[in-house]
């Protein structure tokens, strides 16, 4: 079967659609990437879903309508990729989140969660079905929640079947707008599937991005090839003091977003910068220096044993000055990107949600209850028939 994968992740800097070519049943599973495409949003888009992200009020009427124009934009995506690449068989689609609240903290450590998750992601799948004639999965993360789940990360069932290695342990780690990890035990594939853990780890380019952004007057998104922060010098004393935030010390399960690690966390990395006398690019290399800090200390508090080697995709493995730094806090282990064993680290999200999609299709659990604190393992996503015209 071949399925389009599609995300926009918390960095919202456009769609990512992979191609892929899919055999099998659950993890006895054959990936075959075909090809990938990355899709800008229109500007005007991107700026509406920013804002909303970043708490700005919004009428119904108005949320609908951006509702549709994301949809319509991830339709589009996934048509020029069918352009290129030929045709799909099926569309999974994450949407782009623009809310997430985890599961409510117990008081004491034998109560459960005091509430459910909860998340929203926009650009409905039944509108996706309608503009592609392509049947659609979307809405993956409802039933993790339902659950008593976070609802995220989900990458990391995948992961074991696409980069698990039968001698070495292995994280994979996300640098999109916000960090996620997998962890995953040696497993010869021989025998039962290894416990995989698998959390947020922090931010990993939403700060980098903000500041960028702030700090060129709206002229750069991103800092390109990591230009910024080679240029500066980090200040270790705020890196250790934006260490102390609660969110490193909660164990896992446990996700965030720019809600936590946006706008307002932005602002009083800024004033702290401003108190040390740092320059703008000192300020994006110690933000810099902070996300690979995080991802480090997440490792060495929470993981069983530091694995052998870590692989990276995102948008952040892109950034040579991050991945540098990466290495840097993990000397004992080998970083490199997931291209060097084989899958693409700019699609790697994509190629994902177009297995959770092909799950969905074969009823099998697309979720893991010891990455996202779930009570069970369920069969995620919500499947849209192509709707008729109008």
């Amino acid at each position: 079967m071949r399925v389009i994968g599609l995300i926009s992740g918390t960095s919202v800097d456009g769609i990512d659609a992979a191609l892929v070519e899919l055999d099998g049943q659950g993890y006895d599973l054959t990936v075959s990437f075909i090809q990938g495409l990355a899709y800008p949003y229109p500007e005007s888009l991107r700026q509406q879903i920013l804002a909303l992200c970043a708490g700005e009020a919004i009428a119904l009427d108005h949320l609908a309508a951006l509702d549709d124009a994301v949809a319509e934009t991830f339709a589009t995506a996934a048509q020029a990729l069918i352009a290129q690449a030929g045709p799909a068989d099926l569309i999974a689609s994450h949407g782009q989140t623009v809310f997430h609240r985890p599961v409510g903290r117990p008081a004491r450590p034998d109560q459960g969660p005091t509430r459910l998750a909860y998340t929203m992601q926009l650009g409905r799948g039944v509108a996706i079905a309608q503009h592609t004639g392509l049947p659609t999965v979307s809405n993956f993360r409802q039933a993790d929640i339902e659950a008593g789940g976070e609802g995220a990360p989900l990458a990391p069932i995948v992961d074991l079947c696409l980069l698990s290695h039968p001698t070495e342990r292995r994280c994979v780690q996300n640098l999109g707008g916000i960090g996620n990890v997998a962890y995953l035990p040696a497993w010869n594939r021989q025998d039962s599937a290894p416990k995989v853990l698998g959390w947020d780890t922090g931010p990993a380019n939403s700060l980098i991005d903000i500041a960028v952004h702030s700090l060129s007057a709206g002229a750069l998104t991103y800092d390109v090839d990591g230009a910024w922060a080679a240029q500066g010098t980090p200040c270790i004393p705020l890196v250790n003091r934006w260490l102390a935030h609660p969110y490193f010390t909660q164990p896992p399960p446990k996700s965030t977003g720019r809600e936590l690690f946006g706008w307002e966390f932005f602002e009083q990395c800024r004033q702290d910068a401003q108190g040390e006398g740092l320059a703008p690019q000192d300020l994006v290399a110690t933000l810099t220096e902070f996300t690979a800090a995080s991802v480090a200390h997440e490792y060495r508090t929470f993981l069983p044993a530091l694995p052998d080697r870590v692989l990276v995709c995102g948008g952040g493995s892109q950034n040579p000055v991050l991945m540098a730094r990466l290495q840097a806090r993990l000397p004992e282990t080998v970083v490199q990107t997931t291209d060097a064993v084989g899958v693409s680290a700019s699609y790697k999200e994509a190629i994902a949600f177009a297995v959770l999609g092909y799950w969905y299709r074969q009823g099998f659990p697309g979720n893991l209850p010891t990455v996202t604190g779930a009570s069970r393992s369920v069969i995620l996503g919500h499947g849209n028939d192509i709707a008729p015209p109008r």
